[in-house]
Formats: C-alpha cells, structure tokens, sequence
C-alpha cells in the first residue's frame, strides 16, 4: 500500500440538488475508502469541485434573473453542505471556475497543441432557430447510432456508455424542435493518435477492472474518433487563441483537469509540493459507468499528451446506477430522493450502511428500494450490530458496574472468539484494499453475528463459570467493531467508543489495532445506550407517497 494516496470523485454539476443516485456509485465510496486509506496511516486526500460550466448552468442562471457566477457559487455552497451532513469527508472541495483551474487547463491545452494533438477544422453543427442558438451536446437528443437506444445526448450514450459520432433523428432539448446545420470552427483533440499508447497503459494497469478494461479495448479496436473540445457559447473556460474568441472548452476538456489543479492548489498551500506528491501518490478516481469513456480514454491521452507530466489514475473505481423503487431516477417526475430531504428522515448512518451493503465493485446497477432498506436497517444494522454492542455493554454495565472482570483461563469458545478478534483487520482489510467495500461490510456484521451468538452460547447472565471471559472478549469484540465500521458510519462509531468510556476519538485509532485486545480488566466503561432507533413501517408508506409518479 503507497503510503500517499489522492481520491478524487465524479465532480457534482452546480445545477440542482444532490440526489440519493449522486452519493452512491461515487463520493460514499470514495469517502470509506479514503478513511479507510488514513486509518491504515496513508497520507490521503480526497479532494472534489464542483463543475461549473456549460449550457445547462447557463439557461438556468438565466431564467432565474442570476448571473452564471452567482448561481454556480450557490449550487457549489449548498452541495457541500448536503456533503457535509452525509459525513462526505473531503480534504478540500472547490470549484471548476476557480482562477486555478482556469489557468490550468489553459496551460495544458497549449502543451497539447504546442505538442501537434489539436487542430482546428470547420464543422457543421446543430444551430436551433426557435432558441437562436447554437446547441451544445447535451440540448441536442435522438437516436444513438450505435446501439439505437432512443432519447439520448449527442455526446454520450446512456445505454451504451459510448459516444456517438452522429446522432439520430435530433431534437432540440429546449423546444423538441428539428434543429438545423450551421458552419462554425471548433477545435480538435488527436484522439485516434493515442489508441495504442491507451492500449498499452490499459494492459500494463491491473488495478483496473477487468471487465471495464476489456469493452474500453474493444472500443478502441473499433476506432477511436478525434474528440471536439471547443463550443460555441460565452460560458465556459476561453480558448488561449487569438482567433477563437467567442468560444470555450467543452466541459469534459475542462472539468476533470479540475481533480489535478485542485489537488495542487490544497496541497501547496498545506506547505506541500503538489505536483511531487501528485506522482508519487496513488491516484484514485471514483465515477459512474456512464463516464468510462472519458475516464478511460480522453483523460489519460491528455495526460499521455503532455509526456506525463502528470501520472494517470491508479485506480478508477466503477459503479452502476441507484434506481430508486426500481425505477430510473428523475427529477423533472419527481422520482428522487434529495440528500438533504433523506437526512431530515433517517441519520446519515442509516443511509450509508444500506447504500454500501447493496452496493457491489461492479458496474451492476442497485436499487434503493423502501422496504428493503426497512427490513436491512431493522434486522442487521439494529437487530445484529446494535443489538451485540448493547447485550454486551449493558450487561456489563448491570451485573459489574460497568468494570471489566479479570479473565481466567480460555475454553474451546473464548479461544475461537479471541481469534476472530486477532484475524478481523486483515479479514475486513483485504477487501477493503480490493475496493469490495460491500463484502466488507458483510465481513463486519458477521463478525458481529458471531459474537451475538458467542454471548448466547456463553450465558453471562446466569454467572456461571467463564462469565468474566465472556465479557472481557464482547467487549473487546465492540471495540474491535467501532474501529471497523468508522470508515462506513463514522457518528455511530464515536458513539460506540464513547459507550466503552474511551478517551479521544476512534478516528485516531490505526486500522490493525481494531485486532487487539486493549480493553482490560478494571476498565470502566461509560453510559451504554441504544445506537439506533428503529424504522416504523408507517413512516415508510408515508415517504413513499411523497414521491411523484414514475413512467
């Protein structure tokens, strides 16, 4: 394990809410594993921004009488506090329309076409004369051409994750008009130039997905296109050209050079030198499946095209889609969940143990589904978990005073309980290294079952012989849990630790020592209480019917 580490994550659009779909393919799991990374004494930073430019933010700003700036600087304010009140840790959240990274990928953009990757050509492009505007990808939609998925962006295909050379029957986004053709000059980036040094990295990458790694190579067997980078619009990054005036980068040119320049602005102005530890570090990127094709292919050459200057990622993390009660997520029908709505249902906690638990390293869509997410909180975080951390330090807390008993000599049990306690770091850790958070999190609340039913086993309550041997491993057993699950429930950790009358916080606790027996006899715990509370039934059908109809 490289002992630096930097995490970014998809950057969230400045144009609206976070949703349930945003948190769980990217920033929940790039948060455990970035906590995770820490307790394990990695020097980690996950850094984020939110993505400020386009058409989208333009219309939108426009409609509701602001100013491009002003309403992006709210969008960025308002996410980072839903973020924040989803305990999304970040080291460092800023903005794609900072002066730095403006000035970066203005600089990088010069590298590349000093290096011969750009040209520039007259292209036809799709000109909306109802709007009287040229239309960007993402108000352009049809038929992809490559899979015949309907209803689909100009730029990327939902269905198939590719990105269309041409698109089908068009339709103008704002006004389902036919838009016509017009003439205009963009700017190209040489992609096809790179399908062998992409081919190359991808093979010689074997932290990658292997599934992802295979359709990306397939991609580029099929033909890589030269990639347009520029748009006609007045809100964007400006291209560094004295003939290109009026236009600017195309969001996916701009956005993820963001991860870089935003990372180099936190760590040097932490006395760091950024780029030193950009190229030493592990680069972590977390996304979505509907972004492989810019994560995979136009990042990397663009790296490629400016000789590595800086490394490419490491490791990018690939998740499937939330649907939510089976059913794709939409904002415009009211089919969603905002973050901030969710959180004033249920504590962070709640929604970060299920969304981990159904969420698989693979790019397998999940769903958040009411009644599952009822019976999983009731009968496993509450039922399991709770229910051990509770019996464990409440009996203690009843039959000693909360004072941990001497132990004696071990039997069959308490030796086999005592190993489980020895091996957990490494049982829990190695998934956790493999990204396999999921499975982490089973390895965790089986750790706890067994302990539920060493406790049974071992009938403390009658006093009997071995009742002091009991107590002292259930409670090291909840040590070694709140220890464990800091990385997936951080508040509910604290608040275990707090229970065994610990000092400081279990943040700053070392993933190893959660295998180590360090609560001894004579220690006195503190006030034990319930973790949770449960989830009623009625408050769920209430929830559900606050969501609008779905086609």
């Amino acid at each position: 394990m490289n002992k630096k580490a930097i995490i970014t994550s998809a950057l969230p659009y400045a144009n609206g809410e976070i949703h349930l779909g945003h948190v769980a393919s990217t920033y929940l799991p790039a948060d455990v594993t970035t906590r995770f990374l820490k307790q394990n004494g990695v020097e980690a930073y996950y850094v984020c921004a939110s993505d400020d430019f386009g058409t989208p933010i333009l219309i939108q700003s426009e409609k509701e009488g602001k100013t491009p700036v002003d309403y992006v600087t709210h969008w960025n304010k308002r996410d980072y506090e839903d973020f924040s009140a989803f305990d999304i840790g970040f080291d460092y959240f800023y903005k794609t329309s900072s002066s730095e990274n403006i000035a970066f990928v203005q600089d990088v953009f010069k590298k590349l076409n000093n290096a011969g990757h750009i040209y520039e050509k007259e292209i036809i492009q799709f000109y909306c004369n109802n709007d009287k505007k040229f239309l960007p990808d993402r108000y352009v939609k049809g038929v992809c051409p490559n899979c015949n998925a309907e209803d689909q962006y100009s730029d990327l295909c939902e269905s198939c994750g590719r990105v269309p050379e041409e698109i089908i029957n068009p339709k103008c986004s704002l006004c389902n008009q036919s838009p016509t053709k017009e003439k205009t000059t963009h700017y190209f980036f040489k992609l096809k130039n790179f399908a062998t040094s992409l081919s190359e990295w991808l093979d010689g990458n074997d932290n990658l997905q292997k599934d992802v790694k295979k359709y990306v190579q397939n991609w580029i067997k099929s033909g890589l296109i030269d990639w347009d980078i520029t748009r006609d619009i007045p809100w964007g990054v400006p291209i560094p050209l004295d003939n290109a005036d009026g236009k600017v980068f195309y969001g996916w040119f701009d956005n993820h050079l963001a991860y870089i320049s935003t990372a180099i602005k936190f760590l040097n102005d932490k006395g760091i030198d950024g780029k030193e530890f950009w190229n030493s570090a592990d680069i972590y990127h977390f996304i979505g499946k509907d972004i492989v094709y810019h994560h995979y292919l136009f990042l990397p050459a663009m790296r490629l095209g400016i000789d590595k200057e800086f490394k490419l990622p490491d490791f990018i993390p690939t998740r499937g889609h939330l649907t939510l009660q089976a059913k794709k997520i939409s904002k415009s029908r009211n089919w969603y969940i905002g973050l901030k709505q969710f959180l004033e249902y249920y504590p962070s906690d709640y929604l970060r143990f299920y969304l981990v638990s159904i969420n698989p390293y693979s790019q397998d869509d999940l769903n958040f589904d009411w009644d599952d997410f009822t019976t999983r909180i009731n009968s496993e975080l509450i039922g399991n978990l709770g229910n051990f951390v509770n019996r464990a330090l409440g009996f203690t807390k009843k039959a000693f005073d909360g004072e941990i008993p001497e132990s004696e000599s071990f039997d069959e049990k308490d030796t086999e309980a005592e190993e489980k306690i020895k091996s957990f770091a490494s049982v829990v850790g190695d998934l956790m290294e493999q990204n396999h958070l999921d499975r982490a999190l089973k390895k965790i609340m089986e750790f706890s079952s067994f302990f539920n039913q060493y406790f049974q086993h071992k009938e403390p309550w009658k006093k009997g012989p071995g009742t002091a041997n009991c107590v002292y491993l259930s409670v090291n057993a909840v040590r070694s849990i709140s220890i464990a699950i800091f990385a997936f429930m951080p508040k509910s950790a604290q608040k275990i630790w707090n229970q065994l009358g610990l000092d400081g916080t279990v943040e700053e606790l070392s993933w190893n020592e959660l295998s180590e027996l360090q609560i001894s006899s004579g220690h006195v715990l503190g006030d034990a209480s319930p973790l949770f509370t449960r989830i009623e039934t009625s408050d769920i059908e209430k929830y559900k019917k606050q969501l609008g109809p779905a086609e």
